[in-house]
């Protein structure tokens, strides 16, 4: 990795195992209104951009109404303000990786399309052992990944070039947001979901434990 200087970590499946937190919060969200609820599987395909969509694609087809959508979404954000931290945690593996990845000098941050607020809230306690030089969530700032606006933000940020930088996420819309800003698309498979969507959608690299990157050559 000598030519890299940086890396993005995508958050969601990435470095945080928060699938948990997410379902039990939009379940709530769902019981609470008299829909049905789904179970965790069903969560790996509904997450990746952002909560406003989650409750559109968890709610029946006949009830996505804006009203409805709205009401929900509501609820959601306000109980999971309360319950983000319950059962997520890191990754097995990613304390070593970012142990490395600083001993060896590379800048890192991270890009959600979670609410900036949200993000923000989670890293300060999950991440607070390593220095990450910026940690951006989605806001009306920049339009959500797989726009490249926010990523090339962070390499103006970080000064460093996209080239230059790798981009480890665990779903296809990271894997586009990393081609489009001119990244390296590292997909990883311990999240949401599969290879094959990683290689799909342009992974130069596939990583099946964190600390596989350390011992990668990347080029």
């Amino acid at each position: 990795m000598y030519k890299y200087q940086a890396v993005i970590f995508d958050l969601d499946g990435t470095l945080a195992d928060s699938l948990e937190d997410i379902a039990d919060a939009m379940n709530r969200t769902l019981t609470k209104f008299g829909f049905p609820v789904h179970e965790y599987k069903d969560y790996k395909y509904f997450v990746g951009k952002g909560l406003k969509n989650l409750t559109i694609s968890c709610l029946p087809e006949n009830e996505r109404n804006d009203e409805t959508v709205e009401k929900c979404f509501r609820f959601l954000m306000e109980d999971y303000r309360q319950n983000y931290l319950v059962k997520t945690k890191l990754y097995d593996g990613i304390s070593d990786l970012l142990d490395d990845l600083d001993k060896k000098g590379l800048k890192l941050a991270v890009l959600s399309n979670k609410t900036d607020e949200i993000t923000q809230s989670i890293c300060n306690v999950i991440l607070k052992y390593w220095h990450f030089e910026v940690i951006l969530g989605f806001s009306d700032t920049f339009p959500r990944k797989p726009k490249p606006d926010a990523a090339l933000f962070i390499a103006k940020q970080l000064n460093v070039s996209p080239e230059k930088m790798l981009y480890l996420g665990d779903t296809g819309i990271d894997m586009r947001t990393a081609c489009a800003a001119g990244m390296f698309p590292v997909g990883v498979t311990w999240g949401f979901r599969k290879r094959e969507e990683l290689e799909e959608y342009g992974a130069k690299l596939i990583i099946n434990h964190p600390m596989e990157l350390a011992n990668a050559t990347v080029d």
